[in-house]
């Protein structure tokens, strides 16, 4: 945002002042839309200004409100002399219409009667923890209609967690961001600090085209049609084959909910590979999946001989021995099939540095948080420990760097799915906001994703392409069920979200 901002005023596109006036305005407009309510004079607002640029906003805020009618009460943190230049402006504008109250944690402001917050006071350069108990006096706002001006104070732009401790953390019912989202606004605390989040337009567009700046990351769009679609004259071996190692007796579902995913998002053939003690089982659980036997090792390489097999999941209900004994072969076949790890898998990975070694290209690794703090340890550790300053490292740092150290695309499970290959290049797949799906925390849903995954491998999409179309149809089919889902519903979506692309 630096980057872009500097770039359009040394072009003469804009200057400082005039960036600031329109965020400000779009802040309040952005206001009176979430509430038209509120575009009803007269109101009564708390703003709360910083030191810096953000707090340049909240003024523009105050004089825009006060010019519609409004009350409005402010309060300053931080020395007023030594306020940026077009913050100082602002807030010189400002002093004619009304007062500047000093701001300090033990002298904190009243929300009575203020039908209204505005936090102004920290926004995308924060890089400290805030002395300041912003958490409670987010709260004291009865009714809600607390506004975050780009971020909520105390959250860090670059991976959404909080700086410092319990309290230093704004919660606002809309944040206004502008030109793009942040990662902030997505990763970690984020989405449940910003309440909803609005993007508005501030005259960047040009710089941003112009290459000033790159996308530290990007959300996955919705997915292709085109790409998504089988050709007519094709066959089933076109469409590739898919197949999913099961653990023994009573340990199946897991690997057949991965099986019928596979099926469901277009694979032309899913076999369920099981050891003897299970064919009964699976034999009288499906139809269409196929069934081949597979004790151990030696079997499974046989069955890799068959070049028509394009790709391979192994992890679900598959137990850590069991996962340990099948993975050599897996990872060496001469002919070498896209391979998904998850769960039992990634847990005999983390076991064994030799098979950490062996990954290659052609992997996809899918863990939560637990299989990912056993695969990664030390990344996982800089997730956990609270950040003392920022940027502070993110979920999306940490995706990077373990597959950077796999040599694979990683797919990072959560809300706020993080997906990197071994180039660096990252992509996010959230289910926050308008597109949160809390119902998707439910036994099996991580399984159902490895099957998505592992059929979009056996079609043909490259490791990087499958890792995010399916995440984002895995969101799409659970937002289409809506609450009450259950694993077994997901893959039953998907023809209809299919059908309305």
């Amino acid at each position: 945002m630096r980057a872009l901002e500097e770039a359009a005023m040394r072009h003469g596109a804009v200057t400082g002042r005039e960036l600031m006036e329109t965020a400000g305005r779009g802040v309040v407009e952005a206001i009176f839309s979430e509430w038209p309510e509120l575009a009803v004079a007269p109101q009564c607002a708390l703003v709360l200004c910083g030191p810096g640029n953000n707090g340049g906003d909240g003024f523009v805020v105050a004089r825009l409100l006060r010019g519609w009618g409004w009350d409005v009460r402010l309060h300053l943190y931080g020395d007023p002399g030594k306020l940026p230049p077009d913050a100082r402006a602002n807030r010189d504008l400002w002093a004619e219409m009304g007062e500047v109250t000093p701001l300090t944690a033990d002298d904190p402001p009243s929300s009575e009667g203020a039908d209204l917050v505005v936090d102004a006071l920290f926004g995308i350069g924060l890089t400290r923890p805030v002395a300041l108990p912003l958490s409670r006096w987010s709260s004291h706002l009865e009714g809600g209609r607390r506004v975050a001006v780009d971020l909520p104070s105390g959250l860090c732009s670059d991976s959404g967690r909080r700086l410092g401790p319990e309290g230093g953390l704004f919660t606002a019912d809309l944040t206004v961001t502008f030109h793009r989202m942040k990662l902030g606004h997505v990763l970690g605390e984020g989405p449940a600090a910003c309440g909803r989040t609005r993007v508005v337009d501030i005259g960047l567009r040009r710089a941003a085209d112009g290459g000033a700046a790159e996308p530290a990351a990007r959300l996955v769009p919705a997915a292709s049609r085109d790409r998504l679609g089988k050709a007519g004259g094709a066959h089933k071996f076109t469409h590739g084959h898919a197949l999913v190692l099961s653990g023994g007796a009573g340990r199946t579902g897991a690997a057949r909910l991965a099986a019928r995913g596979a099926l469901r998002i277009g694979a032309g053939l899913a076999t369920l590979g099981v050891p003897g003690s299970a064919q009964l089982e699976v034999a009288t659980q499906v139809t269409a999946i196929m069934l081949c036997r597979v004790d151990d090792a030696a079997a499974l390489a046989e069955v890799l001989e068959d070049r028509r097999l394009t790709a391979l999941c192994l992890g679900p209900g598959l137990g850590v021995e069991r996962a340990a004994a099948l993975l050599p072969a897996a990872l060496q076949a001469k002919h070498c099939p896209a391979v998904l790890l998850d769960a039992d898998a990634l847990t005999a990975v983390a076991q064994d540095d030799g098979l950490l070694g062996a990954l290659h290209d052609r992997c996809v690794l899918t863990p939560h948080a637990g299989e990912f703090a056993r695969l990664f340890p030390d990344l996982a550790d800089c997730l956990s420990e609270p950040p003392r300053r920022g940027p502070a490292f993110s979920r999306l740092d940490a995706a990077r760097a373990a597959a950077e150290r796999a040599g694979c695309v990683v797919l990072l499970k959560g809300p706020d799915t993080v997906i990197a290959d071994a180039s660096g290049a990252v992509v996010v797949s959230a289910a926050v906001y308008e597109r949160a799906a809390p119902w998707l925390a439910t036994a099996g849903a991580g399984d159902v994703l490895s099957g998505f995954v592992t059929g979009l491998l056996a079609r043909g999409f490259a490791p990087m392409e499958a890792a995010a179309t399916a995440s984002r149809l895995h969101i799409d089919c659970a937002l289409a069920f809506g609450p009450g889902l259950i694993a077994e519903d997901l893959p039953e979506m998907l023809p209809g979200v299919l059908r309305a692309l």
